[in-house]
C-alpha cells in the first residue's frame, strides 16, 4: 500500500439494508404517498407491549425488503410519544395500533393478528395481491360470484386508461368490504364506454354507476357508499368480525319495530358524520337481545332507546336520547370521545360515586357504633 493510499480513508462496501422509516408531521404526507402500502405500528415506549413488538417490526420490515426489493412498500413507524399530533390525527389512544395505508389512504380495519415476523409480512403480502377477479362471460360470473357478498361488477373498454386505474385503487382499497368483477369477455372489445354495476345481496338488485369514471373521488365515495353501509346491525354472528375491525361502536339500541328511531339514528349519523367511517362504527343492536351491555350502563329494555359508544375500554352513554335532534349534538359525542373528554368525564363521575360510597358506608358505619353504644 502506497503513502498516499495510507493516508486516504478507504470506502467500505456497506450492504445497506431498507428498515422501518420514523414517521413525523414534517415527512407523513410525503412517506403515505410514496408507496402502494405504508405500514403503520403506532407505539408508545411506555406500553411493554409496543416495546414488544417493535424489533419484532423491525426485523420484519428487513426481511420484506431483502426479499421483495422491488415492491412498493413503506414500512414506517410512529413514536406516538414524541410524534403525538400523528396519534392524534389518526385518533390512536391504545398500544401498539397497526394501521394500513394504501396509495396514501387509510383502510378501515387495523392489523388484529398475530404480532410475529412471519404473520406481519403474509399480511403485507395479501395487500399487494390483486384485488379484482376477471371473468371471461355472463355464464362463468354467474357461477362464480357469491350471492352473499356485496358485488361489483365493472367492464372497461381499456385496461391502460386512467379510468380503470381509478378502479384498481378503489378495489385495492376496499377488498375487504366488496368483491369487485371485471369482464374480459372478447365481445367486450367493441365497447367504447365503461359501465360498472353495484349487486346488493340483500335484494340482488343493481345499481349503475352514473358518474365520471374519470372522477376519483366522486367513484370512491360511490363504491364507499355501497361496500360500506353507513350504519350496519350488529348481531351475535358478526360482532367478533365488527370488532377486528379497530373501531370504536357507536350503537343505538332500540326495539326492533322501532323503525322512526332507526331513521333518524341513520339520517343523523349521515349529515353529521359521514367523515367518520374509518374512524367509529355505527350500529344498531337489538335492545332485547343485547340486554348484557345494556345492564353494563344501568338500563333494560325498559329504557329503550338507548345510545353509547363503546371504547373498548369503557361504555360512554349519550345522557340525553332528545339532543339526538339537536343538530351537531351525535358529532360533538363522537368528537369528545376522540379527544378523550368522555373518557375524563367518565373517570370523574366514577370517583364522584366512589366518593359518594364512602360517604355512605361511614356513615353506616357510624350508626352501627352509636347504636351499639346506645348513645
Amino acid at each position: 500500500m502506497s503513502s498516499q493510499d495510507a493516508g486516504q480513508q478507504q470506502p467500505v462496501a456497506l450492504h445497506k439494508k431498507v428498515g422501518v422509516t420514523e414517521l413525523n408531521m414534517q415527512n407523513l404526507e410525503i412517506v403515505l404517498r410514496s408507496a402502494q402500502v405504508v405500514f403503520v405500528a403506532f407505539c408508545a415506549d411506555w406500553c411493554p407491549f409496543s416495546r414488544k413488538l417493535k424489533p419484532v417490526f423491525e426485523e420484519a420490515a428487513i426481511k420484506w425488503h431483502d426479499n421483495n426489493p422491488n415492491t412498493s412498500v413503506v414500512w414506517a413507524f410512529v413514536d406516538s410519544v414524541k410524534q403525538a399530533d400523528v396519534a392524534d390525527k389518526y385518533f390512536v389512544n391504545k398500544y401498539p395500533t397497526m394501521k394500513v395505508f394504501i396509495n396514501g389512504e387509510l383502510i378501515k380495519n387495523e392489523y388484529r393478528s398475530t404480532r410475529s415476523v412471519e404473520a406481519l409480512t403474509d399480511f403485507v403480502k395479501k395487500q399487494l395481491e390483486v384485488s379484482i377477479n376477471e371473468f371471461p362471460t355472463a355464464d362463468y360470473l354467474n357461477g362464480a360470484i357469491s350471492a352473499d357478498k356485496r358485488n361489483v361488477i365493472a367492464y372497461f373498454h381499456c385496461q391502460d386508461c386512467a379510468d380503470y386505474q381509478n378502479f384498481q385503487k378503489i378495489a385495492a382499497l376496499l377488498r375487504d368490504d366488496c368483491s369487485f368483477w371485471v369482464g374480459r369477455d372478447a365481445a367486450l372489445v367493441a365497447i367504447k364506454e365503461n359501465m360498472m354495476l353495484f349487486r346488493d345481496p340483500s335484494t340482488h338488485d343493481e345499481q349503475k354507476y352514473t358518474g365520471s369514471f374519470a372522477d376519483y373521488e366522486f367513484m370512491k365515495n360511490w363504491l364507499t357508499d355501497k361496500c360500506i353501509p353507513l350504519v350496519r346491525e350488529v348481531t351475535f354472528e358478526n360482532v367478533e368480525e365488527l370488532t377486528e375491525e379497530g373501531l370504536p361502536f357507536l350503537i343505538l339500541f332500540r326495539d326492533p319495530s322501532d323503525k322512526e328511531i332507526e331513521k333518524k339514528f341513520t339520517e343523523t349519523v349521515a349529515r353529521e358524520l359521514f367523515d367518520q367511517k374509518t374512524a367509529v362504527n355505527a350500529l344498531l343492536a337489538d335492545g332485547f337481545k343485547f340486554a348484557h351491555p345494556l345492564k353494563h350502563m344501568g338500563k333494560t329494555s325498559r329504557d329503550l332507546p338507548v345510545l353509547a359508544i363503546d371504547s373498548f375500554q369503557h361504555m360512554f352513554l349519550f345522557e340525553n336520547m332528545s339532543d339526538l335532534h339537536e343538530p351537531g349534538k351525535l358529532r360533538q359525542f363522537v368528537m369528545d370521545m376522540h379527544s378523550g373528554e368522555l373518557h375524563k368525564k367518565f373517570h370523574e363521575t366514577l370517583d364522584e360515586k366512589i366518593a359518594e360510597l364512602q360517604k355512605k358506608s361511614v356513615g353506616a358505619a357510624r350508626c352501627r357504633i352509636w347504636r351499639s353504644t346506645g348513645r
